[in-house]
């Protein structure tokens, strides 16, 4: 431990723009950090369920639901290490007559989790732009490629129909036999990789229609927030402002060769272009970080969550963050 520097480890995947936390070249100033490379849903499931680490990322959905209890185990910065469109991530059954997103009202959808983060964009996105209100489907949730899996308990009105997949099968093969109908999964299941045609995306041509979804309502969704134990704050509020300062010094590191055009440092034979085209479309920083660059996005999340039954009360996004980090949010 350096001398007068609060030690604290932080658990989060090894994300490019995380990389000069990771190696040193950035250290937030007042914290001697030890970081753990932890892919994801793992520190998100140690930090829930068992508080080990002092920072961590977490999932949003799940992070959403603790904001409500009366003792809240952490506390979020407005730091998103990951954010994606999901439309790559609808599969269907290929005879199972959905052709549009449309079709998919009445139908059983697989999930690995009903209040998964992915889930709930997707459900959220269905009813608002493809007419298929939540409670028009059949949620059919468990292990995506290995039987088992359970999430943690939930209390839904009668009319949002949750249950689980056969205990002998997971959602892959029920996708691939036609147990269930289409498949809403941040992880492509084996069944559509395998190249058999039993299973297919719905939106085959999935980049046109995220684009077009940005265009049309300016939202990259969250995925994932970085949260800091409860005690932790309580003891050394200054660790907060701390930690958004030196994330974001992080990813302006990761930025930069990006553009650079005299050597490729990543193995993308046309990165330049893929940057170009990025900036072109979603701004100079997709990835931003801070309450107001991200209020439309949070609040659309807290909405949809709130209408999946997920949450119990609207949230505003000023409740999901330390409000030490609501005034550097605006910086």
């Amino acid at each position: 431990m350096t001398m007068n520097r609060l030690p604290l480890t932080l658990a989060c995947w090894d994300y490019d723009r995380m990389r000069a936390l990771q190696d040193g070249t950035v250290r937030p100033e007042g914290i001697d950090l030890t970081y753990l490379p932890l892919m994801m849903p793992e520190p998100a499931f140690r930090m829930l369920h068992h508080g080990e680490f002092e920072i961590a990322e977490m999932s949003l959905s799940w992070y959403a639901r603790t904001v409500h209890l009366t003792e809240r185990p952490f506390v979020a910065i407005p730091v998103f290490p990951s954010r994606m469109f999901r439309h790559s991530s609808v599969y269907v059954n290929a005879d199972s007559g959905i052709e549009s997103p449309e079709d998919l009202a009445g139908k059983r959808v697989g999930c690995p989790e009903y209040q998964m983060t992915a889930a709930v964009w997707l459900k959220g996105i269905m009813a608002e732009h493809h007419k298929v209100p939540v409670d028009s489907v059949t949620y059919v949730t468990g292990g995506l490629e290995q039987p088992g899996r359970t999430e943690s308990p939930m209390t839904l009105p009668a009319s949002i129909r949750v249950e689980p997949v056969r205990a002998d099968t997971t959602l892959s093969e029920a996708l691939r036999t036609g147990e269930i109908d289409a498949l809403y999964t941040a992880h492509a299941p084996s069944s559509f990789a395998d190249g058999s045609g039993r299973v297919r995306r719905l939106w085959e041509d999935h980049k046109s229609a995220e684009i077009d979804y940005f265009r049309r309502t300016g939202i990259f969704p969250i995925m994932h927030v970085i949260v800091i134990r409860q005690d932790v704050l309580e003891a050394h509020p200054w660790v907060a402002q701390s930690m958004v300062k030196a994330f974001e010094q992080a990813k302006q590191t990761a930025l930069a060769p990006l553009s650079e055009t005299t050597a490729l440092k990543y193995m993308l034979p046309w990165l330049a272009d893929a940057v170009e085209e990025s900036r072109a479309i979603l701004g100079p920083d997709p990835f931003a970080y801070g309450l107001e660059a991200n209020r439309s996005v949070l609040e659309t999340f807290l909405r949809y969550s709130h209408e999946q039954a997920l949450i119990p009360a609207p949230l505003a996004p000023e409740q999901l963050f330390a409000p030490q980090t609501l005034e550097v949010s605006r910086i």
